[in-house]
């Protein structure tokens, strides 16, 4: 029987163990097979120190969990719930309003709470260039409208242009709202630059000139267009009263805005554009046109001026229908019919009178339009009225009464129910010293000129010219009879009022009279009685200022005239 304490009986075999090994063989084992190795079994203590340190691991992680979880998780919860990724609105910068010379007339500058606002340097264009309305932003300053968008003018009529494409940028907040990262993801696209075709020196000049008549005057407003004769192209054109487009953008001071409301001249009113007015004898250039072309006159008829015309009442029998003249010139041509504005002269050319029969209101309603009156002109701007040349059909659809010859008496000389705009006016005077091209009026510029062909005759143009010029050198125009200048012009007055207590004073040319160039035309609105001749007077200023500096659009060298650009205005590098 075996004890418990049985010995081990001993196995014959070698242990690999107990083989000692050769260090001589050494070199003949394959060690990539392991030959000529002994493994030796890992110690009992490794694996208790693997499982503690596996356990200290497990433990810290726990207690870390716990801390996150359980002991502070709420605070955790709420610090990550201000931490915060915006995509947020990158607005982009709107595009330059430059002049023909590269003058800025609105750009972009910085505000003071870091967002960019709206310059306009040149305040008297306030109707034309307008003014724009800020991207807005809630109580959270989140925007919820984010263009920014062109209200008036120049601004709203090319505003897509303008405009630009917003970006987008990625922004990082802290708890605290400290931002901690911010890239742009989509970059904003600028606006384009807009170059026009005004002259901004010419502009302050003309819009000086305006305000300078009109307030020494007492008229409540004014307007004024110069076109290049030979494109269209608009190189000044001015709105008085204007409002200020830097306030109008900023929405202050609100004292100042309701000023503009109240304002008997309308500040917001385009006057130039949107503004119609009676024209009084500014129209008889272009009746005498269509006269001599149609060949109710020739340039040698003659007619007599006693200072009024009476015309028996059909009737009344032995009563007379009286139709003033302002003034008894005795006999007159067509050319001094135009220089001394003779309303008896164009009241027998428009609808007849004894032996001299008349255009008629048909020929005279289509020259009338022939020149562009009763239409829009189609110039870039929004708003514009077109005006109106009464006929037998609008007063019977209107007034519901039949057309009498006094009528068409009155529209011939610019009156009755007659209404034109100021750019109406330069526009037909342009055509008149061009030779009959009626253009499109355009403020862009380098645009190709558009236009359509007036059918008169050219000998009959040649002939108002010839009457528009000794209206300068010997009678009304005479205010801008200037020995370094030749000007032709016709004046005009268009009485106003429920009991004609008011005169709109009216003047159109054009320059250089034997090569054309420039044709403008001047209202100035709701003067005094007896003030009708003050529009020249804008004129005379203003050739005098372009004078005074030597300026090109008066004969003066552009290579030795001062610098052109106003010292409240920065020049732009960037050409449109």
């Amino acid at each position: 029987m075996k004890g418990w304490h049985t010995r081990r009986r001993r196995d014959p075999e070698i242990a690999p163990d107990e083989i000692f090994l050769d260090a001589s063989n050494a070199p003949a084992y394959d060690r990539a097979r392991f030959e000529g190795r002994l493994e030796k079994p890992l110690a009992p203590e490794t694996f208790f120190s693997i499982a503690g340190v596996l356990g200290l691991l497990l433990f810290i992680l726990v207690v870390r969990a716990w801390n996150l979880e359980i002991t502070n998780g709420a605070a955790f919860a709420a610090e990550s719930a201000h931490n915060s990724l915006e995509s947020a609105v990158l607005i982009a910068p709107r595009g330059i309003i430059t002049d023909r010379n590269g003058v800025v007339l609105a750009e972009n500058v910085e505000r003071a709470d870091g967002s960019m606002g709206r310059l306009y340097p040149v305040p008297s264009l306030g109707q034309i260039i307008g003014y724009v309305s800020y991207p807005k932003k809630d109580a959270h300053g989140v925007y919820y409208d984010t263009k920014e968008t062109g209200i008036a003018g120049i601004e709203a009529e090319y505003d897509s242009f303008l405009v630009g494409t917003n970006g987008q940028v990625l922004t990082e907040k802290d708890a605290l709202g400290h931002v901690r990262s911010e890239g742009v993801i989509v970059p904003a696209k600028d606006g384009g630059t807009l170059r026009l075709s005004l002259d901004a020196n010419l502009e302050q000049l003309f819009a000086r000139a305006i305000k300078d008549v009109a307030n020494k005057q007492n008229f409540i407003a004014g307007a004024g267009v110069i076109l290049d004769v030979n494109t269209g192209a608009v190189r000044a054109i001015v709105s008085y009263p204007s409002y200020d487009p830097n306030i109008m953008a900023n929405g202050s001071p609100a004292n100042v805005i309701n000023g503009y409301n109240t304002d008997p001249g309308f500040p917001f009113l385009d006057h130039a554009v949107q503004g119609v007015y009676t024209p009084g004898s500014i129209v008889k250039p272009f009746v005498a046109s269509g006269a001599l072309t149609d060949g109710v006159i020739t340039p040698t008829t003659i007619i007599d001026d006693p200072g009024f015309l009476s015309l028996p009442d059909p009737y009344h029998p032995g009563k007379s229908f009286i139709y003033k003249g302002w003034k008894a010139l005795g006999l007159v041509d067509v050319r001094k019919a135009i220089a001394w504005s003779s309303d008896v002269f164009f009241y027998t050319v428009g609808g007849g009178f004894g032996s001299q029969r008349g255009l008629g209101i048909d020929r005279l309603d289509y020259w009338y339009r022939q020149f562009g009156l009763g239409t829009s002109t189609g110039i870039d701007l929004p708003g514009e009225a077109s005006g109106l040349v009464p006929s037998p059909a609008w007063k019977q659809n209107v007034l519901s009464e039949p057309w009498y010859l006094g009528d068409t008496y009155f529209t011939a000389i610019g009156q009755y129910s007659m209404q034109v705009t100021p750019i109406q006016m330069a526009r037909a005077t342009a055509a008149v010293a061009n030779g009959g091209k009626l253009f499109t009026p355009t403020l862009l510029a380098g645009q190709t000129p558009s236009y359509s062909v007036v059918p008169v005759d050219p000998s009959a143009l040649a002939v108002v010219r010839e009457g528009m010029r000794e209206g300068v050198t010997g009678a009304l125009a005479g205010a801008i009879d200037l020995p370094y200048l030749a000007v032709a012009a016709k004046t005009g007055t268009a009485q106003v009022g429920v009991h004609n207590q008011y005169d709109n004073a009216w003047v159109e040319g054009f320059f250089p009279y034997d090569n054309p160039q420039y044709a403008f035309s001047v209202v100035l609105e709701r003067g005094p009685s007896g003030a009708g001749e003050q529009a020249v007077n804008v004129m005379r200023d203003l050739f005098d200022a372009l004078r005074a500096e030597n300026s090109p659009y008066v004969g003066g060298d552009a290579t030795t005239s001062p610098a052109t650009v106003p010292e409240n205005i920065a020049t732009s590098t960037v050409q449109g």
